[in-house]
């Protein structure tokens, strides 16, 4: 084979065809015909096939890997050349059925007759492809020729159609560029002038309140006198806060589990997780009020991360001096899992729990026995809210509810199930009027009417994560803290109202887990507390904020 393919003047070329298994070469003679030889014998009939390998269709021999390579790689060297002939596809396809008839094949005549009008059509559409580039190439030098006429060549006077796309594309990424530019300096302006009336005149930072060794879950604003901040932390510990001043008052200790979690301060119940919820009673005696300095204006380095700060870095009378307490006046145990919420029922005799058992408990607090235990959710408990004048519990629940349970009759405990969030209700809590409000972590908020629970009344979407909620008394804004370091606010019909100012210098730099309102302070009427270790008193001016909306 290898002599005969040196001395045939007609090179045959090798046509791979990925779904035909044997090598296909095709004489580049008058005939152009397909064979399964290098020479079919038809173009030279001085250089016949030899014997044993039949009329010119026989299967070539398997070469060495190595050999087979090279030969591959001299025939993939050749272009493959598509000649056009004058002859009409009839005398082609007469041509082509005298090869078949004259040659020696295994394969049956069908499928060899197939094969061949398969290699046809093929034929044909490389012949169609060569013709649209003709064409195109036309048109391009067209192009070209307008150009060169407009001074707009491209040097070289060549214009190629690579030369046009990427001319193309130059002037789109200039047009691009030019609208982002356009863009983001309208929607600069914008956003700027919102954090400037928003952040600066509306929303100020007052207070930080910084001494727990851990992150903060939970934090409120006692309902007597005299009104000081409550914050719990995973540090096993709950503390008293002068609001005016920040100086902590008073620690309780008394907890033995992984973190406290709540802190519902009209007397002061806390719930951990050591599967009890603590009653305990304090005396505090308020300092006397310093002028309340502007933080947001006190320099600091941008890379400080309050999380970071140890107890022992806190002023010098700040958490280690403050007094502490080590003993509960009641515990309430009947929980078989970690104490989530606590909050106190009206009138003050009876306190509600929530735990991951899945069950809320009512206690009454002067003998510590259990009255009600509410079960009927699917999974753990997240948190608990009493109404401020009626004998309603809302309790809220991984499982996407949150139910209410009506304990204004003795003899009927009514429930009602809220369905209308797809992941975790983190909490629920009442308004004055007859509403609820219901964060998740599905990034929604959800405001309720108790008269008609098939359907919010309205949604407010957010991009983040949800935490527990509060809504201010008088007003009735939602202050929503978030899991990306935002606490936001809006109005019951969801229209967003302001964000609290936040960056290297001031705000949260952790999670916010927790907000609190308490509008009858003058300097602090807003409340936050998060897992970088500090709560935040915050104060916003309602009638600015309510004027700009």
């Amino acid at each position: 084979m290898s002599d005969i393919l040196k001395s045939c003047q007609y090179v045959p070329k090798l046509i791979t065809m990925p779904w035909f298994p044997w090598e296909l070469f095709r004489c580049e003679g008058e005939c152009e015909q397909y064979c399964l030889s290098a020479c079919c014998g038809i173009c030279a009939p001085e250089h016949q096939p030899p014997p044993n390998m039949g009329s010119g269709v026989a299967i070539p021999e398997r070469r060495s890997s190595a050999s087979s390579r090279q030969a591959k790689q001299k025939r993939k060297s050749h272009s493959l050349s598509i000649r056009r002939t004058n002859s009409t596809e009839q005398e082609r396809t007469g041509l082509q059925r005298e090869m078949l008839e004259g040659q020696d094949s295994k394969l049956p005549l069908s499928l060899r007759s197939n094969l061949l009008d398969l290699f046809g059509q093929i034929e044909r559409e490389f012949e169609n492809l060569y013709i649209e580039n003709i064409e195109l190439r036309r048109e391009i030098e067209t192009l070209n020729d307008r150009l060169t006429a407009e001074g707009q060549t491209i040097d070289g006077g060549d214009l190629t159609k690579g030369a046009l796309k990427a001319k193309a594309s130059h002037s789109t990424s200039q047009l691009s560029q030019k609208l982002k530019t356009t863009y983001k300096a309208s929607t600069s302006k914008i956003v700027s002038s919102f954090k400037a009336t928003t952040s600066r005149a509306v929303c100020q930072l007052v207070k930080e309140y910084v001494g727990h060794r851990d992150g903060i879950w939970d934090l409120s604003v006692t309902r007597t006198q005299p009104v000081v901040l409550g914050t719990a932390s995973a540090d096993h510990s709950a503390m008293l806060w002068s609001i005016e001043t920040g100086k902590c008052l008073l620690k309780y200790l008394g907890h033995a589990g992984s973190g406290v979690f709540e802190a519902s301060l009209s007397a002061l119940s806390t719930a951990s997780g050591d599967q009890t919820a603590h009653i305990w009673r304090y005396t505090v005696q308020l300092p006397t009020p310093q002028p309340v300095a502007d933080i947001s204006q006190t320099p600091c380095d941008d890379d400080i991360d309050f999380s970071d700060k140890d107890e022992a870095d806190g002023d010098g009378d700040g958490p280690n001096e403050c007094p502490s307490i080590r003993v509960s006046s009641t515990t309430l145990r009947s929980h078989q899992g970690v104490v989530i919420a606590a909050d106190w029922l009206v009138g003050g005799k009876q306190v509600v729990t929530a735990s991951w058992d899945r069950a809320a408990n009512l206690y009454d607090v002067e003998t510590s026995e259990l009255v009600h235990s509410l079960t009927g959710h699917d999974q753990e408990l997240t948190h608990c809210c009493t109404h401020p004048t009626q004998r309603l519990v809302v309790t809220s629940s991984r499982d996407t509810t949150f139910r209410l349970w009506d304990f204004r009759d003795p003899s009927i405990h009514s429930v009602n199930v809220f369905q209308g969030h797809t992941d975790t209700v983190t909490s629920a809590v009442f308004t004055v009027g007859d509403n609820v409000v219901s964060g998740s972590d599905d990034r929604t908020v959800k405001v309720w009417d108790l008269k008609n629970m098939r359907s919010p009344i309205a949604t407010i979407r957010t991009d983040s994560a949800v935490n527990r909620i509060s809504v201010s008394v008088n007003q009735r804004i939602i202050a929503l803290p978030h899991d990306n370091r935002q606490v936001r606010l809006f109005d019951m019909s969801g229209v967003r109202l302001a964000r609290l100012p936040r960056s290297n210098r001031q705000g949260h730099r952790r999670m916010v887990c927790c907000s609190a309102w308490c509008e009858d302070n003058s300097s602090c009427n807003l409340f936050s507390c998060g897992f970088d270790r500090q709560a935040i008193g915050w104060n916003i001016n309602i009638p600015a904020l309510l004027q700009e909306k």
